[in-house]
């Protein structure tokens, strides 16, 4: 847990309460089950895309590889809340430390600008494998898909540090109820009783500087890639182009859009309890959702998953039968 304070600047608060959905009280075991259902098929999906690509040889291309790494950060940032709310449904346990607190959020904010950053990067590598094809391998090679996946992670840590070391400094001496289902940086930064404008202000810019640079390369990107896919002059080529793309698209529209209204936009402090469902929907569907939208639209994982379903039917019905010839 982080803890970056002195003793004589530490919070009056130790801990605080989150209050997750107070307004079901009848209905905590059924969210419970909700949200533990999406919890685990969201570990599941991605942890099954990982391993696919992983073991099939033919997707083991840039584009694939940053699959893996959004399937491996989305396990890292589902998992940085929704745990936490599972306790809270299920046993009421509301209470958390100030550190932990901090822990918690300074992981899903980094975690959130890390997939920025990495969505921004397959945009550009569509970019490279659909305008300078022959060049393809040469200019995204398994050095740079490295590198780039680095500085995803890297730059997304580095971009929330900042607000987290000068939240620490914070007192928080009125009430310790946080309205909201995870400790998120608006709810938390009401409770101060401090002056908050600075901190807002670095957040502000700090979330528009990573929106900003993720939707100029992406944006940027996709403008090349249409205009090189409507020249082309096979009808097939254009769709195969157009199919590698409308995944990326749906997840990159649905992830900025819902990121946006939450952070990136002025007096979000004041705004952050009507917006739990948008909160649900980036924190939780989000990365459930991503792994179906690109295996519904992905031909080559999917006829991967329909040959090892192949292969395990066939292998039961020959254990069956060699059974019964027993």
């Amino acid at each position: 847990m982080f803890v970056f304070m002195s003793k004589s600047n530490r919070s009056s608060h130790q801990e605080f309460i989150i209050l997750g959905f107070p307004g079901l009280p009848q209905q905590q075991r059924l969210l419970f089950l909700l949200f533990l259902s999406l919890y685990l098929l969201t570990l599941l999906e991605n942890m099954l895309l990982i391993v696919t690509i992983r073991l099939n040889c033919q997707l083991h291309t840039p584009m694939y590889f940053f699959l893996g790494n959004l399937s491996l950060l989305d396990i890292f940032y589902v998992s940085a809340t929704v745990p936490k709310l599972l306790s809270i449904l299920l046993l009421g346990e509301k209470t958390i430390s100030f550190g932990g607190c901090l822990t918690q959020l300074f992981f899903f904010l980094s975690l959130a600008s890390s997939e920025c950053f990495l969505l921004a990067v397959m945009a550009y590598d569509r970019y490279l494998a659909i305008c300078h094809p022959l060049r393809y391998p040469i200019l995204m090679s398994h050095r740079t898909c490295v590198t780039l996946s680095l500085a995803s992670w890297v730059s997304g840590f580095l971009a929330s540090f900042p607000s987290i070391v000068m939240i620490s400094s914070l007192q928080f001496c009125g009430t310790n109820i946080i309205r909201h289902f995870f400790c998120d940086l608006s709810p938390l930064l009401k409770l101060s009783c401090m002056d908050t404008s600075a901190i807002e202000t670095l957040d502000f810019v700090a979330a528009l500087a990573v929106l900003m640079t993720s939707i100029l390369v992406t944006g940027t990107s996709y403008i090349y890639i249409f205009s090189t896919i409507t020249r082309m002059p096979s009808t097939m080529g254009k769709h195969k182009a157009f199919s590698t793309c409308t995944a990326h698209l749906a997840v990159v529209s649905m992830f900025y859009a819902t990121t946006i209204f939450m952070y990136a936009r002025p007096r979000a402090i004041g705004t952050f309890d009507p917006n739990k469902l948008v909160s649900v929907l980036y924190t939780v569907l989000a990365p459930f959702l991503n792994p179906i939208i690109y295996s519904l639209r992905n031909r080559d994982v999917r006829e991967t998953w329909s040959r090892a379903v192949s292969r395990k039917a066939i292998s039961s019905a020959f254990s069956v039968r060699i059974k019964w010839g027993q």
